[in-house]
């Protein structure tokens, strides 16, 4: 969950796996079944994330100064220069298509299980993970 919310674009990746854990504590008696938890867990850490970025957003709109992402010391010095290209690239994608592309490439998950986490039909995660691949590959492309 860790990997996934700072794969989304979290500032703040530990904190928003914690407010999820405890928002999944708070209402573990209504769940329907343990075995639809994760799924539940994965969909509250998107939410959360999606509305970090919003507030970070209209909070920067705010100020002066803009404050750019900056990855930790040892996460730089383990990426190669083209996992850091293609990093950089899946942030400048828009929220939809980096969630997209995030649940089903990094997390393995299929269409059904996608789009019940962001809450969209299928349809729309494929049109969302094919315009983040297209994208993606057309960055790549241009540093070649």
């Amino acid at each position: 969950m860790l990997r996934l919310a700072a794969l989304l674009g979290a500032d703040d990746p530990e904190n928003i796996v914690a407010e999820a854990f405890y928002q999944i504590y708070r209402k573990w008696r209504k769940l329907r079944s343990v075995d639809s938890a994760e799924a539940y867990l994965r969909s509250v850490v998107c939410n959360l994330t999606r509305m970090r970025i919003r507030h970070l957003q209209v909070a920067r709109k705010n100020v002066e100064t803009r404050v750019e992402f900056v990855a930790s010391a040892e996460s730089s010095a383990l990426l190669r220069d083209d996992q850091r290209a293609l990093l950089s690239a899946l942030r400048r994608l828009p929220t939809r298509q980096r969630e997209a592309l995030v649940l089903r490439h990094w997390l393995g998950l299929k269409e059904g299980e996608i789009a019940a986490t962001m809450g969209i039909s299928a349809g729309s995660v494929k049109t969302h993970t094919s315009r983040g691949i297209a994208a993606l590959t057309e960055a790549m492309e241009a540093r070649r």
